[in-house]
Parts: C-alpha cells; structure tokens; sequence
C-alpha cells in the first residue's frame, strides 16, 4: 500500500469550487474529492506553517508540545514525542519527502529514509519543481509500501504564477497599473510593509489593483490545481492509484485584505484558519462523502494509522476520522481550540455557531482584546459582540483559560515566553528591515507611511 501525503500551503477551503467558490480555481481538486471524503469544517488549530505541521505529523496541538511559535528560535520538539514517518518507518513503510522545512527546524526531517529538499535558487518553490523530484522516486518505489510526503507552496506569496493562468481570474481589458487606481494604499501604508516590500510587493512590480493581486492568488491554486492532475496522471499510468490512499490538506488559508491583513496567513479568522481536507481511496472510502462535523489537523495522523491497521499512540489530541467517514458517529469535537503566534499572539475557540478570541500581542495590527461572532448570522467577523453578550464572553473566557491550563499542567505557557522574553518573530523581522533605514517599531506603527521606506531606498 502506498499514501501520498500532501500539504497544499496557503490554500484557503473557501477558494476552491469543491468548497463553494464561484470561480475555475480547482477542477481536478474537485475531482479528487468527488472520489473520496471531502471535510467541510476542517480546522488549522495552530497556525501557520512550523506549529501547523508539527501538529499534523504529531497528532497533538502546540500546547501539548510546546511548539506554538512559528520563527521562535528556543522552539524545539522533544524527541519523545510520535512522529509520524518515524511510526511509518518502523513498521516497515519506505518514507520519504520533498519539503523543505528542514530549513526550518530539525524535526521535519525525523523519520524519513529519503528527504529531496526542495528549496532553489529563490525564496519561493514551484510546484514544478516538486513533481520533478517526486515522479522519478515514486517510479522507482512503486512496488514498496510506502509514504511519500510532498509540500507544495504555489498559493504562497509572492504570487507568481505563469502569466497564461490569470486571464481566467482577471479582465485582460483592464490595467492593473493604473494610477489613479488607489485601491493597494492599505497595504502599502500598513505597519507589515517593511516586511512585504521586499518579499511580495517589489516581486508583482508597480501594481496599483487590488484585485489583481488577488486574482494572482486564484491563478496561484488554478496552477497548483494542473500540478495535481499531473501528478494523479502518473500515478494511473504507473498503475498504482487505485492502491494509493491519497491525503491533501491546507496548513492554513490565506487573508486577502479582510480583517486588515494582507495577503498574509494570521489572524484566526475563518479565512486563514477554516482549511481544506480531502481524503480517496479508492476501495475503501466511497465517492461522494461530505462531512460536515468539526475537524482539526490533529485527527489526521491517527487516520491515516487506523488505515493501515497501526497502533495510535496513548493520549495525543488527535481522533481518528474513520468513525465520520463510515457515518456510525455524530458528533466528533464540540468545539475547536485555535492558537498563533507569529506576526501576533491570540488564542480562541470555534464551535459550530461561535467564534471567540482573545489576542495578546496584536503586532503590526490593532485588534480589540477580546471578540465574539455569530458564524451563522455573521460569516465574515464583522460584527464583534463583546458587548452584546457578556454572559457567553465569560463562558469562554473561562473555558479557554481552563483548557490552556489543562494542557499546560503547570509548565510555562510558551506563546508567554515568546511574547515576554523574545518578542514576535515577525516583529523582530520588521525591527530588522527597520534599523536598516534608522526607524523604530513605535516610531513607524505611529507613522506607516510607505513613503519613508521608499524615499530612503532611492536615495542609498
């Protein structure tokens, strides 16, 4: 048996047809999950990418763990926890990866016999160059049992498709230069751009539409969307799809300007937070499946181990998802725990009607302390109800601080610990570009006018 596990990075559930959207982003996505299970109300407990993985390949959330922060440099996973391809590993699976979050930390390579590290030449992966790697290993294994892990990063920033792709998401009449178009201003005079300057903005050229950019961002997925039909392509034709068990999950979603976040993944809105999970395999789950109960990262790894008749190591966070598929049971989280920690510190719950959040380090963003929304009369977070019910406010202020505590069972809170004694990681990225230009953090915040970036880089 083989199972082709493959992390889509920055896919946003609601961007794709199989999910509801209106636009061709995913044909062949939606083919795939037409085949098998497809998740409505999966969920990135902790994002973005070095604690969302870490969570999928343990089966536990950062709290257990203590990885809650993506760039913390004092993060590190103990060895004694489960590891998915080390599990794999051990019971006689061949395992191998193109990734690179190696270059991250250490542990993304734990367990594997195999690791293609797929970083090039620049900052950003083309899924191209993913397919290159994995077709020539997949060919040469196809008669082992194996687990094959593949990270695409296309939906990514800095949104760089190939050019034929946009037309179908952007008025070729129109001129995504215009000046007189000032629809970009936000983003350029927001606290985040010294970061994004150099890493998305510089990269598109002079765009003035913020449209376009985000038709980039459809175009990016339509791309990705090509790259798995190729990949499914050959797995046909080496014969070997119908024993494949096929797994594609989003790490996290994207923001494409709501809530004040630009092209970025934080916040622990619906957009960054609310992900794909689609599961084939043929023979064993049937075509067709929708489920909506709540699901998160963690359930992943234990399903995959009920697939193949393993062992699920003793008290992690994860459940498997075999019981939804097979329909024998209803309910399956009552309500999802939510945790950042990267361009800003929150924590919060979503139930199936409610989300709730506290934020206590808002970075580069200003955020109320505390929110409160009704997903059902309120999808978007619009309307915070803090105010309107603090009855419920209190219920989960309190069922929240109980369950960090449970988890934390009287260690150091470690989002506390990056927060006090470290700082944000991506602060301190922004403190970096800004000491180039003699600026400081509250100097620019009071005054994030792109002007002074720009003015300066002209005149060096």
């Amino acid at each position: 048996m083989k199972i082709i596990f493959i992390s889509l990075d920055t896919l946003r559930a609601k961007r794709l047809g199989s999910y509801g959207y209106r636009l061709p982003t995913s044909p062949y996505i939606d083919h795939i999950a037409s085949q098998g299970a497809l998740f409505e109300s999966a969920y990135a407990s902790d994002i973005p990418t070095e604690v969302a993985h870490t969570s999928i390949f343990t089966g536990n959330v950062g709290l257990t763990t203590g990885v809650v922060s993506h760039g913390s440099p004092s993060t590190y996973l103990p060895k004694e926890y489960d590891w998915l391809p080390a599990i794999l590993r051990k019971a006689g699976y061949t395992t191998a990866a193109v990734d690179n979050m190696y270059n991250l930390k250490e542990w993304f390579a734990r367990g594997y016999q195999y690791y293609m590290n797929s970083v090039g030449k620049t900052r950003w992966i083309d899924g191209q160059a993913i397919n290159k790697l994995a077709k020539p290993w997949i060919k040469e294994h196809k008669d082992e049992d194996f687990f094959l892990f593949l990270h695409y990063w296309d939906p990514h920033t800095p949104y760089l498709p190939p050019k034929e792709y946009i037309p179908s998401f952007y008025d070729s009449n129109k001129d995504p230069y215009d000046p007189t178009n000032k629809s970009m201003e936000p983003a350029f005079n927001h606290p985040s751009y010294p970061f994004f300057k150099y890493h998305h903005y510089d990269l598109l050229g002079k765009i003035t539409d913020v449209n376009y950019v985000n038709a980039l961002y459809d175009a990016e997925i339509r791309y990705l969307d090509d790259l798995l039909k190729d990949l499914d392509e050959f797995l046909y034709n080496e014969g070997i799809q119908e024993d494949t068990l096929l797994v594609l999950f989003g790490d996290h979603g994207e923001s494409l300007t709501e809530h004040d976040i630009y092209w970025d993944h934080c916040g622990l809105y619906e957009e960054t937070v609310h992900i794909p999970v689609i599961i084939r395999w043929p023979g064993h789950i049937p075509a067709g499946v929708r489920i909506s109960n709540l699901v998160q990262h963690v359930d992943i790894m234990p399903t995959i181990l009920e697939s193949l008749g393993l062992e699920t190591p003793k008290n992690i966070d994860g459940k498997s998802l075999w019981p939804l598929i097979r329909g024998d049971q209803v309910e399956h989280h009552k309500e999802i725990y939510l945790s950042e920690c990267a361009w800003q510190a929150a924590r919060g719950i979503r139930t199936d009607r409610f989300k709730y959040i506290e934020t206590y380090d808002s970075g580069p963003f200003t955020r109320p302390p505390v929110e409160l929304y009704d997903l059902i009369k309120d999808p978007n977070e619009e309307n915070n109800l803090v105010d309107l019910y603090p009855k419920q406010v209190e219920g989960y202020r309190n069922k929240l601080n109980n369950w960090v505590q449970s988890k934390l069972d009287h260690r150091e809170d470690p989002m506390e610990r990056v927060i006090m004694q470290e700082g944000l990681p991506f602060r301190k990225r922004i403190e970096k570009v800004l000491s180039e230009y003699s600026l400081s953090w509250d100097d620019w915040k009071e005054n994030p006018r792109r002007e002074r970036i720009d003015f300066a880089v002209r005149i060096q």
